[in-house]
Parts: structure tokens; sequence; C-alpha cells
């Protein structure tokens, strides 16, 4: 299942990255977001995010988007769906449309991501479905 993902995820970067690199170990974020995006790239069929977490991301879902999430640093906890998985550099997650999803930022382990996103996300497709506390607060 994973090579049939990561075979996914690398026909969805061939097209997208044909004219442009990005040296994501090169490229950080030291400012005061809780979250913060960088839009790499962006067609009608896709599109790219370089994402920091510091804490984490509220529960949501894409009501018309899938989307896969590549853990370049940090470690975290994250509900997907029904189940709750352990995330850490390396692992490539595949978000189907209408998944719920959430992460929770290890203490002291801030996240960088690279995101994908299929179709184009364009903002108006996340529905937020709880608010996010960090297990450890009443």
């Amino acid at each position: 299942m994973r090579t049939i993902l990561t075979i996914g995820l690398i026909l969805c970067f061939s097209d997208l990255f044909a004219q442009s690199t990005f040296d994501l170990k090169g490229m950080n974020y030291e400012g005061d977001e809780v979250i913060h995006l960088e839009k790499l790239a962006s067609d009608s069929l896709a599109s790219t995010f370089l994402i920091w977490v510091k804490e984490g991301v509220k529960a949501h879902f894409h009501a018309s988007h899938t989307e896969y999430v590549y853990v370049l640093e940090g470690q975290g906890s994250m509900i997907l769906g029904k189940e709750e998985v352990m995330i850490q550099p390396g692992q490539l997650i595949y978000i189907p449309v209408g998944t719920v999803h959430s992460v929770v930022v290890n203490a002291g382990s801030e996240l960088k991501v690279l995101s994908v996103q299929t179709p184009e996300f364009k903002g108006q497709d996340r529905v937020f479905v709880e608010p996010y506390r960090r297990p450890d607060s009443k």
C-alpha cells in the first residue's frame, strides 16, 4: 500500500515539479505563527505547500479534495478518521476526501511537512469539526 501511495505521490510531483525545484531542507520559518504555510506550486490539478506547525492543527476535513502529507521534520500524533497514528520524519500520510484529521505536535518538536492537495486547493473546502485542545489541557 505504501508503495502505491509513494508512486502516486511521485506521479503527482512529476508534472508539478517539471519546471521548478525546491530546496526543502533549506527552507525554514522562524516567525511566531502557530501554523505557517508557504505555497510552492499550484494549478488546476494540485496545490503543494510547505507547512510548519508549532502546536497542532484543529480537527477538520476537506469536502472536495484529497491530501498527501509527507513529514520532513518533527514528531506528533495525528487523528486520521477514527485512528490515532504517531507521525515522524519519512512518513507519508494519505488523507482521503471527507476524512476528519487533526495533529498534535510533540513538545519541543515543531513539524515541517510537505502537503500535496488534489485537485487544486482554493481554501473553501476546509470544514472544522471541533475545537483544538492539547491532550494535556483541561
